[in-house]
């Protein structure tokens, strides 16, 4: 089984899924992705984070963001579910959600974890960037929905520190004060950061967040 590390290529590959067949790299194409799994159709946590991504999927569609989600149950599984997903939260289901019934994605992603349970997935979240390399990864047990808000907020982040030589403090949301980066020099900051940054300690140097 494959152990998946930040900054490590997306294994890529083909899928089923509710849109049809899947090329992960072909259908990110120039995006981020958010890939993320379940551990089976019809269970109660799923249900709710799945409706509750079709609900907010505009709000990813801003930062650039496709969504994909995977579960190991069938296909036809999948599309029988996919009425209660849209009835708990009032959209229907809207970005590809991948069948995986051999598990060769999940295996792929080190999904299963053993110790977990030995046949279903656990609630693995993959950011991927548009050079298809791991951005982020969180792993929650299987008891515990996702937080939507969380997901957009490290997205934020991430797409602001790839941009500019700063990093996101504690509790950092959209529009906050953020690091300079500790690589970066005094004199380059001057460069960086002509109006200018408030230093609270050598190494944490505080500035207005770039581009806002």
């Amino acid at each position: 089984m494959a152990t998946i590390r930040l900054g490590d290529a997306a294994p890529n590959f083909t899928a089923e899924t509710t849109e049809g067949t899947v090329d992960l790299y072909d259908y990110l194409g120039d995006s981020y992705g958010l890939l993320f799994s379940h551990p089976a159709d019809f269970t109660p946590v799923c249900t709710t984070e799945l409706g509750e991504l079709a609900k907010r999927k505009g709000e990813f569609d801003q930062r650039n963001v496709k969504l994909i989600g995977l579960s190991v149950d069938p296909l036809d599984s999948h599309k029988k579910w996919a009425p209660d997903i849209a009835d708990v939260k009032g959209t229907q289901l809207n970005y590809p959600l991948i069948a995986d019934p051999e598990r060769k994605v999940a295996e792929l992603y080190d999904m299963i974890h053993p110790a977990m349970n030995e046949k279903v997935t656990v609630r693995s979240v993959f950011i991927i960037g548009p050079d298809k390399k791991i951005k982020l990864i969180i792993t929650y047990p299987q008891t515990t929905g996702r937080n939507i808000d969380e997901l957009l907020r490290v997205i934020d982040s991430i797409q602001l520190t790839a941009g500019y030589s700063v990093a996101t403090p504690v509790d950092w949301k959209q529009g906050g004060d953020v690091i300079i980066a500790g690589s970066v020099s005094d004199e380059a900051a001057k460069e960086k950061f002509p109006e200018g940054w408030k230093t609270e300690k050598p190494y944490l140097r505080w500035v207005a967040q770039p581009g806002k």
